[in-house]
């Protein structure tokens, strides 16, 4: 085992098959920019299934947006699972206490989490996000929902170069405990030592202060913040209901930082 237990969680991470060579490399014409959701995807502030059109700013030969592999990612605290339609009963169940929920699209009831779910698969086969349900490990329970979105490509490889973490939220009874975090270092670990990303981005409302705190002492640098970038979420970001643009805090995890907040985050799950 390392130092800082890195080999170990390693251990517990599965996939339903078997990764491609995520360091393989093609033949590259023009190194690309494709990305399949502009100004920055969505982290939830699109309806899943409404990105915007890719916008493609030149071309990769031999390179074309595939899925992202549907893997399970499994640690002491939480697994996390390819999202699928039977996961919908338990995570309506999870959505049910909604008084944290001012600043995130969580939906409410049946018709509108089948409409969520539905949306995300599309994505997914669209090349857009790699949906997880979260489950709670200690109780069995679906306890919410996360994903990678904004996937980049830049340098001609199958895998994306750049990924952002978003979409999360969590039932009230599993916020506060050491799930977050550890599905975070699952999701983090994935990215970049599976995956072998440049970057992983991390986006919150500017006003959403918890949220923020968060990402924060997960060791994210701060960017700053995008105007009107996004829509606005939640009971919070649209007390009448309508239509709002948000101010978009940036965050961002690099592979160089990797190692650093690695550790960092096995600390805190240590505690």
């Amino acid at each position: 085992m390392s130092a800082d237990g890195s080999d170990r969680w390693l251990s517990h991470v599965e996939t339903t098959t078997h990764l491609t060579d995520t360091h393989t490399r093609v033949p590259v014409q023009n190194i690309a920019n494709v990305n399949s959701c502009p100004a920055g995807g969505f982290d939830g502030a699109q309806p899943p299934g409404r990105c915007a059109p890719a916008r493609a700013t030149a071309t990769v030969a031999a390179v074309s947006p595939a899925p992202l592999e549907r893997v399970t990612l499994t640690g002491e605290h939480v697994r996390l699972e390819p999202l699928l339609h039977q996961h919908i009963d338990a995570l309506v169940d999870a959505a049910a206490e909604r008084s944290t929920y001012g600043w995130t699209t969580v939906p409410a009831g049946r018709a509108a989490m089948e409409r969520y779910v539905d949306g995300l698969l599309a994505d997914h086969a669209a090349a857009r996000v790699l949906p997880f349900a979260q489950v709670d490990r200690h109780s069995g329970h679906d306890g919410g929902c996360t994903r990678f979105l904004s996937l980049q490509w830049f340098a001609g490889r199958v895998e994306p170069d750049e990924v952002e973490i978003g979409g999360t939220w969590l039932a009230a009874a599993a916020q506060r405990t050491g799930i977050n975090s550890e599905a975070k270092l699952l999701l983090l670990g994935h990215a970049f030592d599976a995956l072998g990303v440049w970057r992983v981005q991390i986006c919150t409302d500017s006003n959403n202060t918890r949220s923020r705190a968060a990402i924060e002492r997960l060791g994210a640098t701060f960017e700053g913040v995008l105007r009107n970038h996004r829509l606005r979420q939640g009971d919070s970001g649209n007390p009448d209901g309508g239509v709002h643009p948000r101010h978009t805090a940036c965050y961002s995890i690099t592979a160089e930082d990797w190692p650093a907040v690695r550790a960092g985050l096995h600390g805190r799950l240590a505690r």
